[in-house]
């Protein structure tokens, strides 16, 4: 009888913060929204008004996809079935690294500790191919 109380009382909270968590990541894809749309507003008008500084409307132009990323994120959060998939993280952190190096060549050595970081993400995402792969033959072999 306490067990079956126990078990009440966890799927409860289970779902109460499952519902904090959703309601937080849409009010979050809504602030990155609004500074998607700010980001791109700012990148037409540098174009726009003839900005010869080429380095910040690239530097505008990766902080736009860096937002969209991250509402990407979130929505593949909600496709997934409140899953994120773990090679999402790995991309992220490979193409913001990248992003980075672009944005910021002036210091060598950061960005050979980047690249070096670069290297231990795709070793990472290496690694975890072999699990996706054996997931999907799996997967197919249900259907």
């Amino acid at each position: 009888m306490f067990g079956l109380l126990e078990l009440k009382g966890k799927t409860w909270i289970v779902r109460a913060f499952q519902l904090l968590l959703n309601a937080s990541l849409v009010i979050l894809a809504l602030i990155l929204c609004y500074y998607l749309v700010c980001e791109l507003c700012t990148i037409i008008k540098e174009v726009f008004l003839g900005n010869n500084n080429v380095h910040s409307v690239l530097e505008n132009v990766l902080a736009f996809f860096l937002y969209f990323v991250f509402i990407s994120m979130i929505v593949k959060y909600f496709c997934e079935n409140d899953h994120f998939p773990l090679r999402y993280l790995l991309y992220i952190g490979i193409t913001g690294s990248i992003r980075f190096i672009i944005v910021n060549h002036d210091n060598t050595s950061d960005n050979l500790y980047l690249s070096l970081s670069i290297l231990v993400l795709v070793i990472s995402y290496v690694l975890l191919a072999p699990g996706l792969l054996r997931a999907g033959k799996e997967g197919e072999a249900n259907d």
